[in-house]
């Protein structure tokens, strides 16, 4: 029982460390491009970091393997993942913008309505930006054609999205009950979780790692295979 309790302290103390590694590549990435170039580069380094450690059979990565997984993929989406964000962070700030307007100025019931139907409007877009990253780093198409997947994602796996907006709940909940998140662990942490989501609730073809029950039946359908 000790045994066990000490080799899942370490994956646990593993997972921690590759973690904050990637928060501290997405600071200095995101520095390195000098924010506006260097933004949605390390958010997509972020996304490809975890998708790969995730799919790796052995989870013990060191330091420097963490860092050069995410310094490959920010020098691979200096273009792709600019064109890709930039549009989607016009589209927050409009939405905030109307949230504001409509939530601190007196209009009435009708912009408590309003008001209460752009919150539900910025958790579902949330939703659709976490899963739209995900989508992005597994497969190598165009923006549009990721759009329009994550809508279907959206709608075909329930059970995802559900997770993925109690996620985005909790991470907004999170960093307003405890401001020193954001510093710890920025965005790493809940994007993290969002790959985790993903990878066992998607169903995703390229992100679905065999269960330990699957193993073995793996192999022995190898095995036999090769015997004939």
């Amino acid at each position: 029982m000790l045994r066990s309790f000490a080799v899942g302290y370490e994956r646990f103390c593993r997972v921690v460390l590759m973690i904050a590694v990637t928060h501290v590549a997405f600071l200095v990435h995101t520095l390195m491009g000098v924010v506006v170039i260097g933004l949605f580069p390390s958010i997509s380094a972020t996304y490809t970091t975890y998708r790969t450690w995730w799919l790796d059979e052995d989870h013990s990565w060191s330091i420097r393997q963490t860092w050069t997984v995410f310094h490959r993929a920010w020098k691979d989406e200096l273009a792709g993942a600019n064109r890709f964000g930039w549009p989607q962070a016009l589209l927050w700030l409009l939405l905030m913008f109307d949230y504001r307007v409509v939530n601190f100025h007196d209009a009435g019931t009708l912009g408590y309505a309003s008001a209460g139907v752009l919150l539900i409007g910025m958790v579902f877009y949330g939703l659709f930006c976490s899963l739209s990253w995900a989508m992005r780093a597994n497969f190598n198409e165009s923006g549009w054609w990721i759009v329009r997947m994550t809508l279907q994602m959206v709608i075909a796996r329930p059970l995802c999205s559900l997770c993925l907006t109690v996620l985005v709940i909790l991470t907004v909940c999170a960093w307003m009950t405890w401001p020193g998140l954001v510093p710890a662990f920025g965005v790493a942490l809940p994007v993290f979780f969002v790959m985790m989501i993903v990878g066992k609730f998607g169903k995703i073809p390229g992100m679905v790692r065999p269960t330990e029950d699957d193993k073995p039946r793996l192999r022995l359908q190898t095995t036999g295979t090769a015997d004939k």
